[in-house]
């Protein structure tokens, strides 16, 4: 209830020119009293048992648009009745935002009138109804987005789910035009397919991998683009960040010419981010550009690394010195692959995640901080709209973009003095922690939320401290910093959940003071 579907059924029904059905009102009128009386007077039970009788007889009809209530899929019967006939889409809301939508309604019989009374009743109806709603592949968020904007996300939603049973799809626009980010169980056996659903044409294509990820999935994904009518050609690069270099490059350079790939053939990244850097780094410059795909196989790659057509490769200075913006053709994300990722590097990919929450999913924020997001795709897909929304607005890194660098400044420049030893997630999140320290010592942040952010972080796992190291070693690193200006090292802090700022350096003496507050 207060997701909006009653009102994003009625834009949806008049867009598609579809009869609408509330099941609501049906149910209104079939028992001649409103909901509250039906409830007070026949019972719940009664209004269930009539719910799942109306799923049944609007499940034979075709060409409808149904607004369910919000009980109505809790039941698993009713769940597959309805999703035989057509795709469900589940609408989902903040517990602050549902309140406030429900602010004046007196006609919902599960909600008390009390204001936090009717809060604690949201959540627990919430948590009751958690593995209900997360086993409905379609979810759309509606918190802070007004019903038009609802609408157009619930069309994307259902051309995802046409061209791919269960599939998401996130539209990223560029300054070429725009490109998908495809999300689904199973979307590797998909691969050949979504590629040419995109206008790539079959021939030559190039599965970029490690020799750790290909034994899993090399096989599949060759498997798709075979039957698609592509001639997929391995080529591998060694693991590790000490790896992506111009040397790796050109290793990839010499494979490609070797498989014969010509100007349409496409790149494909299969692995985490250090294949996703150097495969576009390779898909950008070889014969000046060709199509390229990042299919991500660890979850730090798949939420930041995958999306927004930055790649790049490393100096001996400092990391992603060399690099170019280029757009994929698609993103293909299959969070099935997961399940052979190691649990430290899922845990690394958590620090991405955690970031995306500050800079611009509070409701993220907060699940990780509870019971966590209704599934593992849910949560991926959240995090990946923050980076998104941010690019969507400053596509080469010329503005707003620079907010995504959150602890990063701190993070790069520890990799950098452990020869990277720590793994780039790990040192992320020691760079949140950093980054609001540094907030709260210039007075731009309430000292609760550093609290918060280090609760959080060692929850999942992650370290927020790190010893061994000396403060002016890794002051002195941040000076290969890319993102300085000039002489200038640049930072990200936090003020609150959803609202970061870019400041230039603070001097000397901030910097070591909270650097000192995370290593020793």
């Amino acid at each position: 209830m207060g997701t909006g579907k009653s009102t994003v059924a009625a834009l949806l029904a008049q867009r598609l020119d579809r009869p609408l059905v509330d099941m609501d009102r049906q149910l209104v009128d079939h028992f001649g009293k409103s909901i509250p009386e039906i409830f007070e007077q026949e019972g719940e039970l009664a209004f269930r048992q009539a719910e799942t009788q109306l799923c049944r007889q609007l499940a034979q009809e075709q060409g409808l648009v149904i607004a369910t209530g919000g009980g109505a899929l809790v039941n698993p019967e009713n769940r597959q009745i309805l999703a035989e006939s057509g795709p469900i889409v589940c609408l989902t809301a903040s517990v602050d935002e549902i309140l406030d939508r429900l602010e004046s309604a007196r006609d919902r019989p599960l909600l008390p009138q009390d204001r936090e009374e009717r809060r604690r009743q949201i959540q627990r109806l919430l948590e009751h109804r958690r593995a209900a709603y997360a086993s409905i592949p379609l979810q759309v968020e509606t918190t802070g987005r007004r019903p038009e904007a609802i609408l157009e996300a619930v069309l994307e939603a259902l051309a995802g789910h046409q061209e791919v049973p269960g599939m998401s799809r996130i539209t990223v626009p560029t300054p070429q035009g725009a490109y998908h980010i495809c999300l689904g169980e199973g979307l590797l056996e998909q691969a050949g397919r979504l590629l040419v659903n995109r206008g790539i044409a079959p021939g030559k294509a190039a599965i970029v991998t490690n020799p750790d990820v290909g034994q899993h999935y090399a096989a599949p994904l060759a498997t798709s683009l075979e039957a698609a009518g592509f001639q997929p050609v391995l080529c591998t690069v060694p693991e590790g960040e000490q790896h992506k270099t111009l040397a790796t490059v050109a290793s990839l350079y010499d494979q490609f010419l070797a498989g014969g790939l010509d100007r349409r053939s496409p790149v494909l990244a299969l692995g985490g981010g250090v294949v996703g850097d150097m495969a576009g780094f390779a898909a950008a410059t070889y014969l000046r550009g060709v199509p390229f795909v990042p299919v991500p196989t660890s979850l730090l790659a798949m939420v930041d690394a995958s999306v927004g057509g930055k790649t790049g490769v490393d100096l001996p200075q400092g990391k992603n010195l060399v690099g170019a913006f280029k757009q994929p053709s698609v993103v293909i994300i299959d969070p099935a692959v997961l399940s052979t990722l190691p649990g430290e590097e899922f845990r690394a990919g958590l620090a991405e995640v955690v970031k995306h929450g500050i800079i611009g999913a509070p409701a993220l924020f907060q699940q990780l901080e509870g019971a966590g997001p209704t599934s593992l795709g849910q949560l991926v897909k959240d995090a990946v709209q923050v980076k998104v929304d941010v690019v969507a607005q400053d596509p080469f890194e010329q503005g707003r973009r620079a907010v995504l660098n959150l602890g990063h400044t701190f993070g790069h420049a520890l990799e950098l003095v452990s020869q990277y030893r720590i793994r780039h997630g790990e040192a992320v999140a020691v760079g949140l922690v950093a980054a609001a320290e540094m907030a709260a010592i210039l007075e731009r942040c309430d000292p609760a939320l550093v609290a918060r952010i280090r609760a959080l972080l060692e929850r999942l796992g992650l370290p927020v401290s790190l010893q061994g190291y000396d403060v002016a070693e890794v002051h002195r690193a941040m000076a290969h910093d890319k993102k300085r200006k000039g002489r200038t090292l640049r930072f990200v802090i936090p003020q609150a959940l959803g609202d970061v700022v870019v400041i230039d350096d603070p001097g000397e003496a901030v910097v070591r003071e909270a650097l000192g507050k995370v290593i020793g």
